[in-house]
């Protein structure tokens, strides 16, 4: 039978790229998204299963959870990015509130949340595998400590799952290009810093975090869990 894969994020960018990475393999593969022409348009392109869901709200998640089968191998938790500060407020501490309550939501919860909902249905020799960040070790503010507190909180999760067969890791990406992330905010010269700090000088692409995701989820990686996997062009080491 084909694996059950779940991806949130999946509409665009690196949780795109790794639903059509399980999808090619015959997995039998859903995608979630915020916005349902978004959500759509990605699970007609990939032929796969879309839903639209939030997945910062618990009762969203709790309706896809009721809409997934008894079982799922692969979870896959894509869903974050760099939220906008807010605006308005009776004191700039508002701002700044808003904003790293923003980033937790979207860069850690979201991964708990959904992780916590559907972790009775992983099978033995199924996996989670959360996207994490190189911000988390480069003073990246209110998302970087998210993406930190991400990789804490897998460490706890591998431990919870690990007897049952089940592993968990993180895999900590550094810039990679052709996705949302940045949005406006990427110009020539930050792309060219970024690259510069990478050792082979050249940014990711989507499709080397999808093929390193679909590594942890294959056989030849049941002995790696509780990790935090760096693919980063050697932009940041470790030993």
């Amino acid at each position: 039978m084909p694996r059950t894969v779940l991806i949130t994020g999946g509409t665009s960018g690196i949780g795109l790229a790794i639903a059509a990475r399980f999808a090619a393999d015959g997995a039998d593969v859903t995608i979630t998204g915020r916005r349902e022409e978004t959500v759509e348009r990605a699970a007609k392109e990939l032929g796969v299963h879309g839903v639209v869901c939030d997945a910062t709200e618990p009762r969203r998640i709790e309706a896809l959870t009721a809409r997934l089968g008894d079982t799922l191998d692969v979870l896959v938790n894509a869903a974050g990015g760099l939220p906008r500060a807010a605006a308005g407020g009776d004191s700039p501490l508002d701002e700044v509130r808003a904003l790293w309550e923003a980033n937790w939501a979207q860069n850690l919860m979201t991964a708990v949340l959904t992780t916590t909902a559907v972790q009775e249905r992983i099978t033995p020799g199924g996996t989670v595998i959360s996207i994490g960040s190189i911000g988390a070790e480069r003073g990246g503010g209110g998302y970087g400590a998210a993406k930190a507190a991400l990789a804490a909180w897998n460490a706890f999760l591998s431990a919870e799952l690990g007897p049952r067969g089940v592993t968990a890791n993180v895999i900590s990406a550094g810039y990679v290009e052709n996705t949302n992330f940045f949005g406006d905010r990427m110009n020539r010269e930050r792309h060219d810093a970024l690259v510069a700090e990478t050792h082979n000088k050249r940014p990711g692409t989507p499709q080397e975090i999808a093929e390193t995701v679909f590594f942890l989820a294959s056989p030849g990686a049941r002995h790696v869990t509780g990790q935090t996997i760096h693919v980063n062009g050697g932009a940041f080491t470790t030993r």
